[in-house]
């Protein structure tokens, strides 16, 4: 049974990601290491376009988008339990919920398993999902590779590259975002794809399993393995059909990060996000019995809201009756575009 007074007392020291083993700024400072020692580029077709959640090569009158994601460790859920049915929807989602940031169109996937023990029913298990995704984003799966790795994996990981393809008049880069833009949230499923290791070391120091119940009376009938691997959302149909029709200025895939990940689509303007989500009651168990602070959760899970469009503000009315009409998740006016920089989350009074 679930009890608060575990091997650690009252869960009194605040639990972050970083004290969880990921550190995020850490992370983006050995990102600059590698791409230091980057410096050859192709000319002609192949030549860097830029980009910001996915990379955009010259291909003559298009421009060829590339991204690459994993699973990460919900994998380890899955095989906690025993359900491997949905990481390969997760896999997939990872990385077309990116490709489409830049306006461009998935069309194709290929996916990289990495195992120590290549079992046929778990791997069947897993193609189920990476077709279920596939079929979901509209995409072709074309290949992949499956390495043996008994002495470097522990279980199994999963990850995936991404082509998609966009008319170079017709890139997204978040340049053209400005003061009084509108921004527009797309609900999440849950956890999606990020921020597991935080989430299991709370179930760990609070002497739960996978195989629990929820305390609280959180998702009756349900495991707490079970509300984890809800895969996550693909929002390709709805935006591919928003960009037919709405000149949208910006896009932003609400993974790892949280709410930093907006100035990364333009670093010029301040994203007021003031009618935000009520985060699903996975994020708030996870903060109360991981006695996370509000900025923290914020800034490593999506809290409810997957993907974020900023459009302009006369364009709002039928950008909102595309993305219902198509969209599986809420839709929502979440905020605005103001002057200044970063974000800034009026709920909690918080500066991201």
């Amino acid at each position: 049974m679930f009890s608060l007074n575990n091997k650690r007392g009252d869960l009194l020291k605040k639990l972050t990601y970083a004290k969880s083993g990921v550190d995020i700024f850490k992370e983006e400072k050995a990102i600059k290491g590698i791409l230091s020692n980057i410096k050859f580029q192709r000319k002609g077709i192949g030549r860097p376009l830029g980009g910001h959640y996915a990379g955009m090569i010259e291909f003559g009158e298009y421009a060829l988008v590339l991204c690459t994601d994993g699973v990460g460790s919900k994998v380890k859920i899955a095989s906690e339990i025993g359900k491997w049915d949905t990481v390969g929807i997760d896999c997939i989602a990872m990385n077309v919920n990116d490709a489409i940031c830049v306006g461009a169109e998935p069309v194709a996937f290929v996916d990289y398993l990495a195992i120590d023990d290549p079992k046929e029913e778990i791997t069947k298990e897993i193609g189920k999902g990476l077709a279920k995704g596939a079929e979901l984003s509209n995409i072709s799966i074309i290949g992949g590779e499956t390495a043996s790795l008994p002495e470097i994996v522990k279980g199994f990981d999963l990850a995936g590259t991404c082509l998609a393809y966009v008319k170079k008049d017709e890139i997204i880069t978040g340049e053209k975002i400005v003061p009084g833009d509108v921004i527009l949230g797309l609900s999440s499923t849950g956890l999606h794809s990020n921020g597991y290791t935080l989430a299991r070391k709370v179930i760990q120091e609070n002497g739960l399993t996978y195989h629990d119940k929820f305390p609280d009376g959180l998702y009756p009938n349900k495991k707490i393995g079970e509300v984890l691997l809800v895969p996550t959302q693909i929002y390709v149909k709805e935006t591919i059909e928003l960009f037919k029709k709405v000149n949208v200025h910006g896009l932003a895939h609400i993974t790892g990060g949280g709410l930093r990940n907006l100035p990364r689509i333009n670093s010029t303007v301040r994203f007021r996000i003031n009618n935000s989500f009520e985060p699903q009651p996975i994020f708030k168990f996870l903060q109360k019995y991981g006695n996370i602070e509000n900025k923290e959760m914020y800034q490593t899970f999506n809290m409810g809201m997957g993907l974020i469009i900023v459009v302009p503000k006369e364009d709002v009315e039928k950008s909102m009756k595309i993305l219902k009409s198509m969209s599986e998740s809420t839709v929502k006016v979440v905020g605005v575009i103001e002057k200044g920089s970063g974000v800034y989350l009026e709920k909690f009074d918080l500066i991201f």
